[in-house]
């Protein structure tokens, strides 16, 4: 009986030798179902950006950029928070019409930089209205609800695209002036290092 044992704890050994030696089988080899999902990969997620701006004076730059009045250039500079940007700076320098608001997509540079130095290139562009949604605070003065896209990014935003709406709208009785709500979409690369 004791040999039955020994050649039973004997087989139970060789075969846990064996299935050890088969685990650890190179990469390369696995099949490419398994490989595929250590690459990089597309995701579409939720994108919310909370940010104060404020309103910089022009003087001393190159104002003929916008072409001739009523079209005013502007500069916006501030931050705040974003899903998948944490704590980010952004900057706006854009064309403005002075008397209908509006503000087109081909006269915008505008973009949020992360803590970490990686940078999403955005457009945003519409028309500012006088006045405020019932939302929005007693004392807004102006608003403006439009289209937004990413356009790609430096760092883990290369190659990004997305976009979605705004909620933002200006008031005077603030150190910062301009106040951002942005949803929407952002597909980028999960993965890459």
């Amino acid at each position: 009986m004791k040999t039955i044992v020994k050649l039973f704890f004997f087989a139970a050994f060789l075969g846990l030798f064996v299935a050890c030696e088969k685990s650890d089988e190179n990469v390369d080899q696995l099949p490419v179902s398994v490989k595929k999902s250590a690459k990089p990969h597309e995701v579409t997620v939720p994108f919310n950006a909370e940010f104060m701006g404020n309103y910089m004076p022009t003087s001393g730059v190159d104002l003929d950029m916008c072409g001739a009045y009523p079209m005013i250039r502007i500069f916006n500079e501030g931050g705040g928070t974003a899903t998948h940007l944490g704590k980010f700076t952004h900057y706006f320098d854009f064309c403005v019409n002075d008397q209908t608001g509006e503000y087109p997509f081909d006269h915008i540079e505008a973009f949020f930089v992360a803590a970490n130095g990686d940078t999403l290139f955005v457009k945003v562009y519409g028309r500012v209205i006088n006045g405020r949604l019932p939302h929005h605070p007693e004392d807004v003065n102006s608003y403006f609800t439009d289209p937004w896209e990413i356009l790609g990014g430096t760092g883990r935003f290369e190659g990004a695209s997305g976009g979605g709406m705004t909620d933002d709208y200006n008031r005077d009785s603030y150190p910062a002036n301009s106040f951002h709500h942005w949803t929407g979409t952002i597909t980028m690369k999960k993965g890459k290092k």
